[in-house]
Formats: C-alpha cells, sequence, structure tokens
C-alpha cells in the first residue's frame, strides 16, 4: 500500500485519490468557526420561518442582556458614589429596580435563575454593608 506522494502531502493510506483526505497541519480554518462563517440557506418552509424567527429572539434576547448589565451597572456605579461621600439612598432604590429586570430575565430564561439569585445576593450583601457602614 502506498503512503501518497510523501512528507508534505501527508494522504491517509489506503483510499482512491478522488477520496483522500489531506491532514491539516494548523494551516487552515477550524471546523467550527468554518461553519459558522457559511450560512446554509434553509429549503423547508418551516426551517425558514425558524431562521426568521430566530433573528426577531436573537435582537429580544441581546436588548433584555444588555438591560441586564446596564442595571446592574448602575447600581455598582451608585455603591461607589456612595462609597466615596455620595447619596446612600441612590443604590437601594436602583436595586429595587435592577431585581426586577433580574428577575424577568431569568424567567425568560436568558439567564439561569441561579446567576440572577447570586448577582442579586452580592448587590444586595453590598448595599446591607454600606447602610451599616452608614
Amino acid at each position: 500500500m502506498s503512503r501518497g506522494p510523501g512528507r508534505n502531502g501527508c494522504y491517509t493510506l489506503g483510499l482512491h485519490p478522488e477520496f483522500r483526505r489531506k491532514h491539516s497541519h494548523g494551516n487552515s480554518t477550524n471546523m467550527a468557526t468554518a461553519s459558522k462563517a457559511k450560512k446554509k440557506t434553509v429549503r423547508l418552509a418551516s426551517g425558514r420561518k425558524r431562521a426568521r424567527q430566530d433573528v426577531a429572539l436573537n435582537a429580544a434576547n441581546t436588548a433584555l442582556r444588555s438591560k441586564f448589565r446596564t442595571v446592574v451597572k448602575n447600581v455598582q456605579k451608585a455603591l461607589d458614589k456612595a462609597a466615596t461621600g455620595g447619596d446612600k439612598t441612590v443604590p437601594a432604590e436602583l436595586f429595587k429596580n435592577a431585581q426586577s429586570v433580574i428577575d424577568s430575565i431569568a424567567d425568560k430564561g436568558i439567564f439561569h435563575k441561579n446567576k440572577a439569585a447570586r448577582h442579586k445576593s452580592r448587590l444586595s450583601a453590598k448595599i446591607k454593608a454600606l447602610a451599616a457602614a452608614a
């Protein structure tokens, strides 16, 4: 059985030349990235509808994820300002608003409920520590 054209070609053993596969030596793209870059057109009507729905759902989920990050960041900023001598009631008010946003995102399944609980717990602990220090 021949081993192919040699070291540079590095063909697999025992296959017809049309079906031989060159081994990748790190100079080609990864299969995962190659499949993501190429979008296939869906043939079935249900698949096309699902693709349309996925675009809308992805946009909605992205907006909600962004809202979550913004709300958490606002509470963190208020906590930092309060720690440096600002108004200590603002973080608590922002946290009330943040709780509802965090809960709604967990209910919709965008984030796991444990992640939502962890964020609420940590923010709440910081607010309580700020109140205790005052």
